[in-house]
């Protein structure tokens, strides 16, 4: 089930909360019982990571596309 962030604009603090995604807009209350809160935008990597790549396909290696020619 994925996790969102929010923050309480009364105290302040961040908060996660677990819930389906249909559900991702619903209000939520910090723990604190206050009702004024936002939902954080956060940013998620999907993917491998920047330092492998995987070989052209063919071989050959051409284009710099992943090849370490550029730069």
């Amino acid at each position: 089930m994925p996790r969102y962030e929010f923050r309480c604009r009364t105290c302040g603090d961040t908060f996660e909360l677990s819930r389906p995604m249909a559900e991702s807009s619903d209000p939520a209350s910090c723990p604190a019982g206050h009702d004024d809160t936002v939902k954080l935008l956060s940013a998620v990597a999907v993917g491998g990571s920047a330092g492998s790549s995987a070989p052209a396909p063919g071989g050959g290696g051409g284009g710099c596309c992943g090849g370490g020619c550029c730069g």
